[in-house]
């Protein structure tokens, strides 16, 4: 099971009611969550206690985060640029029922026009990385001769994002990577609250 990542509800929303019979020994299935690597949470992020918000208003959370006082790059997947996941979906990742893989943009809008000429569905940029996910799980199962099942959740569309594709086309739509050191400049601004093992 595939979907994108921002906070996470869309991806739980999917997920959630699978992941019982993971947890209880039934089915290894897997569950991927896809982010943009400009805003990398779950891939370089650290868990721990954050805010949810900027202005630390909110309770502490246990999750994975790179700093309430991040910035997000100005990348087209907007929905995704937050800065920490919801802690139930960071623990599912802590402790290995989840994965996470993130995508810079121009192969996540290569993805999104392959979708939009084969299924004529144009597809947001947010759901686009779980379009990546997707056609590399394909790619893989077919070279590996194995059968899979790959359900994803095409969780909105980009009838609102045509400059980002005409970007992509034109070959104006830049790599954006957050760097480490961009993530531990965030990450020592994070609460000094200890999160047990």
């Amino acid at each position: 099971m595939i979907g994108c990542v921002g906070g996470g509800s869309n991806f739980a929303g999917l997920c959630y009611p699978f992941m019982q019979d993971r947890l209880a020994g039934k089915r290894q299935t897997r569950f991927v969550a896809c982010e943009p690597a400009a805003c990398p949470t779950l891939t370089k992020g650290r868990f721990a206690y954050d805010f949810g918000d900027t202005g630390q208003t909110t309770p502490l959370f246990p999750m994975y985060t790179i700093g309430h006082k991040f910035v997000p790059a100005p990348v087209h997947a907007g929905g995704l640029r937050y800065h920490g996941d919801a802690p139930s979906l960071s623990l599912l990742v802590k402790h290995g029922h989840m994965e996470a893989k993130a995508y810079t943009q121009n192969p996540v809008f290569e993805a999104a026009v392959q979708f939009a000429r084969t299924q004529g569905i144009v597809a947001g940029p947010e759901p686009a990385h779980a379009i990546r996910a997707v056609i590399d799980e394909a790619a893989e199962a077919r070279e590996s001769g194995k059968e899979k099942v790959i359900l994803f959740n095409l969780s909105g569309h980009g009838h609102f994002d045509m400059q980002a594709y005409d970007d992509y086309l034109a070959g104006r739509l830049p790599e954006v990577e957050f760097r480490q050191a961009d993530v531990d400049a965030a990450l020592k601004q994070l609460p000094p609250v200890p999160v047990p093992g």
